[in-house]
């Protein structure tokens, strides 16, 4: 990778040489250095690079972009003015702009709420992984050690894209983000980075609930994997009682309810007092599901859970969205109604 840094170092400065006038550098910055320019698309070769040569290939490609970029500004003085527009009208960037509305615009709560979780959890040390919506029932059940007959499977649970009567891995919209975990693993497997592996996942995921004030058929969950050597149930609680104090202050109350999941061994819910709505006692509210990951979903990715254990959790992001910010009803997040979202 260094040889391709040196020649298209090499390559770009020899063209920004002969750019003649603006327009011509202008379109040099865009081929090199552009969003989609050339040195951009090597960037994503960086995992690929052997562990021992990433520091020095991080190096090289840094320097050439600091190169490209200084001889980008040198050209551009020499040059003169931007590139030539086409004849008519100019604007006059001077001129007061006239004020259409004073209402600012701001991301969704959900939007909001999940990059709040993610900073959360990346201060103690989880990195963000993404999987696809559209999953398959190898993912989505098989390798969580949810077995054919498991209700959980049932065709009226779930939304199926494949008739499952009819297709051996019948594709789905996932109906939860714990297929996020499953492909972390195989993909750390595969790839040797890994284990350890320390990650959270939001996304949506869909299950065709019946809608009321807290159940809808599309919703978000947090993902949670945490893959070590000697991993126990200890630092399972201890990272969701940190999370519960960091993210809702800490007089957070939490508790820990005995479960059952058949991807994880032991397993708990995970529930939170909270006064869903404004002058209400708090109740027990639960936020979502955690356990030890399940020894056969280690294996089924290719982990030797005689030499690694670890720890999964998932969240309900809209019923942290409605403790954290007293939301009587789930329907109200996704109605788009100015008034309520004005309110946030």
């Amino acid at each position: 990778m260094i040889d391709d840094l040196n020649q298209l170092e090499a390559e770009a400065l020899a063209t920004l040489a002969d750019a003649a006038d603006p327009d011509a550098v202008e379109a040099w910055r865009i081929e090199y250095l552009g969003s989609k320019g050339r040195l951009k698309a090597l960037m994503p070769r960086m995992k690929d690079v052997p562990k021992d040569q990433k520091g020095a290939v991080g190096k090289r490609l840094n320097e050439v972009k600091k190169a490209l970029e200084q001889a980008f500004k040198d050209k551009k003085s020499a040059s003169g003015d931007a590139p030539s527009r086409s004849a008519g009208s100019i604007l006059d960037i001077t001129e007061p702009g006239v004020i259409e509305s004073r209402h600012l615009g701001r991301s969704h709560i959900i939007t909001r709420v999940i990059e709040e979780l993610t900073e959360v959890f990346g201060r103690m040390g989880f990195a963000v992984a993404e999987g696809p919506e559209l999953e398959d029932d190898e993912h989505n059940f098989i390798k969580l050690n949810i077995p054919p007959e498991h209700p959980a499977r049932d065709p009226i649970d779930n939304f199926y894209v494949d008739d499952p009567a009819t297709v051996t891995t019948p594709r789905m919209l996932r109906s939860q983000t714990s297929t996020v975990q499953i492909r972390t693993m195989e993909d750390a497997v595969a790839k040797g980075w890994g284990p350890p592996i320390k990650i959270v996942s939001p996304g949506r995921v869909y299950r065709p609930d019946t809608v009321d004030a807290t159940h809808s058929f599309m919703f978000h969950q947090l993902e949670g994997l945490f893959i070590d050597r000697g991993v126990t149930m200890i630092d399972l609680k201890t990272t969701l009682m940190q999370f519960a104090h960091a993210y809702f202050g800490p007089d957070a109350d939490i508790r820990l309810r005995p479960s059952f999941f058949p991807f994880t061994e032991p397993s708990a819910e995970l529930d939170m007092m909270i006064a869903l709505k404004p002058g209400t006692e708090p109740d027990w509210i639960e936020l979502g599901g955690c356990g030890m990951v399940d020894p056969a979903v280690l294996e089924n990715c290719g982990i030797d859970p005689e030499e690694w254990t670890g720890f999964a959790f998932g969240f309900g992001i809209e019923r942290i969205a409605m403790g954290r910010y007293g939301i009587p009803d789930i329907r109200m997040l996704f109605e788009n109604d100015v008034r309520f979202l004005s309110q946030l």
